[in-house]
Order: C-alpha cells, then structure tokens, then sequence
C-alpha cells in the first residue's frame, strides 16, 4: 500500500512538471507515514551517504573538464579536424556532425552541453548548404547520444558508481560501440544526402599536408581520452583521480598550449560548473533514497522472481527490457533512470549471465533514446529551443534516427563481443 501510494505521488508530481529531484523527494518523504520503525531523518541521512563517496568526484572532474574545454579554443580544431576528414564525403556537413559529437565526447562526457554546442555552431550552417532544419536540428541531437558511452561519459561513471562496477572496464566497453553508432550514422547521412542531393558535389579538396596540421591542432585533445583510459586500465590512477587530471590538462591547453582562455572565462566556465553539478549532485541524492525505499519493499527481489518466471532466454530478456526501457525513458530523465533503475536490474543479470558491463552499454543508450521522444525529451527540447525548431518537425524527422538507435541497441545486446572486446583483450 505504502509503495503504491509513493509511486503514485511521483507521478504526480512528474505530471505537475515539478523539478525531477524535489518530486523524488518529496515521493520518498511520503513514504515514512506509512512506517513506525524508521524517522523521517533518516531520509536525510540517505540522501547525505548517497553522495558521500569518493567515486562521485569524477563526475564533478570530468564535468569541469568538459566545461572548460569549451574555453580552451579545442571545439574549433576539432571542427576543423572533421571538416577536413570529411571533406570527400557526400553530405560533408551532415558528416561533420557525426564525426564532431563523437571527437567531442571524448572530452564534454555531456550530451546535452555536446547538442548545445552543435545546435549553436553547425545546425545554422547546414541550413544554408540545403538541409531542412528539424534533418539538421535530429541529427545534432541523435548524434550526441554517441555522447554518454564514450569515455569519459557521466552516464557510464554515475552507472558504474551505483552498480559498483569497474568505471575502467566501462569507460573500455563504450569506445567500440560509440565508433559502431558513428559509422552507422555516417552510413545514413551518406544515402540521405545522395537521395536529397545535398553536397553530393566536392568542391574543397584538402590535401595530406592540410589533414596533418589538423590533426596536429587536435593532438593534444585528442590525447586526453587516451591519456584516461590508459591511466586507469594500466593501474595508474583510479577514475577520480583521471577526472581530476583532466582538470589540469584542460588547464594546461586552455592557458599553456593554446592560450585562447582569460581569466573571465574560466571564472565562467567554473561558475557553469557549479550550477552542472549541483543539479546532478541533488538528483543523485533523491534517487539514492528513493531507491533505499525500493531496497525496503524488496521491488528487486520481487522483479527479479517475476522476470525469471516469466522470461526464459538472455534474448528475450533484452527485448522486454529495451521495451521497458524506452517506455520509461519517455517520462524519466536519463540520470534519475540509472540511479533507480540499476540497483533493479543488478540481480537480474546474474541469473541470466549477463555481464554487467555489457549490459550498462546497452542500458545507457536505450535510456538515451528518451532524451529524443515527448514528453520530457530533454535533448530534444534543448536542440528545438536553440535551433528554433518545432516540437512536431521534430517528432516527424526523428523517425529514422529513433529506428536506427534502436537497430544499434539491439546489435550491441545480442553482439556482446561490441561491447566485451576491449575490456576482456586489455585487462
């Protein structure tokens, strides 16, 4: 009765648009009137140990790193980089956008700060070479959802935090898969421009020498996820202290290599950086106690028996589950579903033998694919609002991209070599 009367509270209060972290509390709250044993401080001493742990730091490092090098003048190389990688390719600019959200995300470890960024600077311009704006406006939005998987994503971090699983093998574990969505992506921009005749013409050639002092320009930031997942899988330093590394090495290009930051400029980027963190900080500690009530009802142990009950294979496992999974992440935000929903899945993957690295993959990116659908599709609606886009242009020209995420998810599910290949190999 309790839980029920918790989750129904939730609701409304998600259908009311309360900010997601006060309604997890405030459903969590409702919970301690139904029980004698425990005292409503208790609710405060689960949110304070929720975030009172050392591997949350990475977050916050990683967090100001991807910030600050948005101050460092990296973002214009590493365009610069794209553009001439892709210069040959039909849809060039298309292409740029996928190549850029997947060098990117090896340092913002944000979507929505990567779809920003891209919204602002690539979208306009794909307008004026052609492409419609909901096409230019879908793309930058599917493609930041390469984001979250490449290392050094926070989902990944956040995930491996409240599964207490090696943030190493994870940050392993995204790199193939993300490489695996950005050629499938470049494959579709390719038809896409062919069909629509969009810079189906090469008119700029760059040559070798051209490509070389791109690439010479993005070295140093291109370094840095090597430099993490390296540290980390080679023993050393842990995952925090690689984000707080990160840190300095932002530093380091912004004012050493590159000199492009001012001392306004980073108090801004540091100012960003505590408003960043703090809204993910209050939701990881509302998640942390509404999962404690979850853990009370035994709703995993109880979820756990009914999937076992009632699915037999691995296989079928995945399909309810990417089935749930987007259903869910309709209405809940990306963060929030990994903090509540992980402790759930946990058992169930041990009695299907699935590997919980595999599965974290193949989580965040079904969680991701919300980010993109109504009616609380935060990637969607900061793209819109940047872009100047409709919400239905939007919807209509998701379709393709919806289908082609979700073709992606299922591969690396039932393909777990995608995934395992790198953490197994370079253990």
């Amino acid at each position: 009765m309790a839980l029920i009367v918790v989750l129904s509270v939730l609701l409304i209060l998600f259908l009311l648009n309360v900010p997601i972290a006060f309604a997890l509390i405030v459903s969590t709250a409702v919970y301690f009137f139904f029980i004698d044993n425990f005292s409503s401080s208790i609710l405060i001493q689960r949110m304070v140990g929720g975030i009172e742990s050392v591997p949350l730091l990475a977050i916050i490092f990683f967090i100001t790193a991807g910030i600050l090098m948005n101050y460092t003048g990296i973002t214009t190389r590493m365009l610069r980089f794209a553009q001439i990688l892709t210069s040959r390719l039909p849809g060039s600019l298309a292409q740029v956008n996928v190549v850029l959200s997947t060098l990117m995300g090896g340092l913002s470890g944000s979507n929505i700060a990567d779809a920003a960024m891209q919204s602002k600077i690539l979208v306009p311009e794909m307008v004026k070479k052609g492409y419609s704006r909901s096409f230019a406006t879908v793309l930058t939005a599917a493609t930041s959802l390469i984001t979250p998987i490449i290392p050094p994503g926070i989902a990944l971090i956040m995930y491996g935090y409240v599964g207490n699983i090696s943030i190493g093998s994870l940050f392993m574990a995204g790199v193939l898969p993300g490489i695996v969505l950005c050629i499938i992506f470049m494959i579709y921009v390719h038809f896409y421009s062919k069909k629509h005749k969009l810079e189906t013409d090469n008119k700029e050639h760059f040559t070798a020498k051209d490509l070389l002092l791109s690439f010479k320009d993005a070295f140093f930031a291109l370094l840095l996820p090597v430099i993490i997942i390296g540290g980390i899988r080679l023993g050393i330093f842990s995952a925090t202290e690689a984000g707080a590394i990160a840190v300095f090495y932002a530093l380091f290009l912004g004012l050493v290599i590159y000199r492009e930051m001012k001392l306004k400029q980073l108090v801004r980027a540091l100012v960003d950086t505590v408003y960043t963190s703090a809204s993910i900080i209050i939701i990881i500690a509302a998640g942390s106690a509404f999962a404690w009530v979850l853990t009370l009802e035994q709703v995993p142990q109880k979820m756990t028996a009914l999937m076992v009950t009632n699915v037999s294979s691995p296989i079928l496992f995945f399909l309810v589950v990417i089935v749930f999974l987007l259903v869910v992440g309709m209405f809940i935000e990306g963060n929030v579903s990994i903090i509540i929903l992980t402790p759930l899945f946990m058992p169930m993957l041990a009695q299907y033998g699935i590997d919980p690295v595999h599965f974290g993959i193949f989580f965040i990116i079904c969680i991701s694919i919300g980010t993109m659908t109504p009616p609380l599709g935060t990637i969607m609606f900061t793209t819109c609002s940047i872009t100047g886009t409709k919400i239905e242009d939007f919807i209509k020209s998701s379709i393709p991209f919806l289908i082609i995420l979700i073709i992606a998810a299922l591969l690396i599910a039932f393909v777990p070599s995608i995934s395992l290949w790198l953490p197994t190999t370079f253990k």
